[in-house]
């Protein structure tokens, strides 16, 4: 369901524990693109988070994404609000665009002397690869002019800057205060505990076979040799608090890895029923090999995605400023193009769909705040929940409401 309007005048019109879960992408609070709701301190509001916490439904979780420089203040909004701070999730992708002032160009610029041009870059006809990687890292652009220092002091800070490229997102794990035990409360909301086993990472099947292995126990109370049958269950790698986005300049950060095989070995076991003591095996199994990424969820985004279900809306540029996503760079495209999906921090519906699910329990309602195009309803959608999202920006309603309509059209599949 879209509410329109301020989400905080939204949320005190709602019952209270009326949603399972809180998933949601507020305001980092930097101006980005000189959108006014994203300088406006509502990311920092106790009254806002307060009102969160009343709505959900005890021990339901809250997951909020945050800025890097801004993170800080809104966990602590948050904290101070009532909730449990239990964990952050870190949100690696390679799409980032660093801001940072050329210190070299400054000094020319402050001495008003000018730099002659002594190259230019065009990226159009370079692979995409390298369009992502380049354009990137120097933050001018798909073209631009290569200027010489033109003055000493210029040349002695040629190459500093003032910031880091961006490559991470974190997003706060809260819980609303349990009604007694996890047990309790799990058996009277269905909240308070995570998804694991819907949220394991890689390629279980699920499927189980049998290992055998000599049984070095010494004299059990039958006194029987031979061996032992331990059963292995391929469920998927437990969830981390790690997610990243499959791109190039991500997986080139993790290490290549081979994990242990199915192999025994030994601990001293306590008295059984029988009194007897002796030694088991226990077993650890995968054995695979390859990048460390594949411990962690990848939460690709297809190039298609957040324009699907808008033919016909009208185009409007600055779409392609989306935080972690790399359609139009990768692609060496003007990052101000027209689309119909023109909000600026568009978030990949893999990632939305694995959040909203490790936090919802079964026919679970899903609330978002600050929806935005849309993403975290059409990730509920998609994965069988009811939804609620507020959003005030009138020119986001149409875009909302078409991809809403796009996800109720689809197949629902798991991940």
């Amino acid at each position: 369901m879209l509410l329109k309007g301020n989400c905080l005048e939204l949320l005190a019109e709602m019952p209270d524990n009326s949603v399972d879960s809180i998933v949601t992408d507020p305001p980092y609070e930097l101006g980005f693109m000189g959108k006014s709701w994203d300088n406006s301190g509502i990311a920092y509001s106790v009254e806002l988070w307060s009102q969160a916490l009343r709505v959900l439904k005890p021990g339901g979780h809250l997951l909020a994404f945050g800025g890097s420089r801004t993170y800080h203040r809104l966990a602590s909004a948050v904290e101070d609000a009532g909730f449990e701070i239990r964990d952050q999730i870190m949100y690696l992708y390679g799409s980032g665009f660093p801001k940072s002032l050329d210190v070299s160009k400054a000094i020319d610029k402050a001495a008003g002397a000018e730099r002659e041009v002594v190259g230019h870059n065009h990226y159009a006809n370079r692979r995409p690869n390298a369009v992502s990687s380049e354009v990137m890292e120097t933050g001018l652009g798909i073209n631009h002019d290569i200027t010489s220092p033109a003055t000493l002091e210029a040349q002695q800070w040629q190459g500093w800057g003032t910031a880091l490229k961006p490559a991470h997102e974190p997003i706060v794990v809260a819980r609303k205060p349990l009604i007694g035990t996890v047990a309790t409360n799990v058996l009277t909301y269905g909240t308070g505990a995570l998804n694991i086993d819907g949220s394991r990472v890689g390629t279980g099947t699920g499927k189980t076979k049998t290992v055998q292995y000599p049984d070095i126990r010494g004299n059990n109370y039958n006194n029987a040799e031979g061996t032992v049958e331990y059963i292995v269950t391929d469920q998927g790698r437990w969830p981390a608090n790690v997610i990243h986005d499959g791109s190039e300049e991500v997986l080139e950060g993790f290490p290549s890895v081979k994990t242990g095989s199915i192999k025994p070995h030994q601990q001293n076991s306590e008295s059984d029923s029988f009194g007897l003591k002796g030694k088991f095996i226990t077993g650890s199994h995968l054995g695979d090999s390859g990048s460390a990424a594949r411990f962690f969820y990848c939460a690709k985004a297809s190039k298609s995605e957040r324009n699907a279900g808008l033919e016909g809306l009208p185009e409007k540029p600055g779409g392609s400023n989306a935080k972690g996503y790399t359609q139009d760079v990768a692609n060496g495209l003007d990052r101000n193009r027209p689309v119909a999906n023109f909000h600026p921090t568009v978030k990949p519906i893999a990632l939305m769909r694995y959040l909203v699910k490790l936090v919802t329990p079964t026919n679970g309602t899903v609330l978002d705040p600050f929806l935005g195009s849309g993403t975290t309803a059409v990730a509920a959608i998609l994965e069988g929940f009811n939804w609620m999202g507020c959003e005030m920006t009138e020119d986001y309603w149409p875009i909302i409401e078409a991809r809403v309509a796009w996800a109720e059209a689809q197949p629902k599949t798991l991940l």
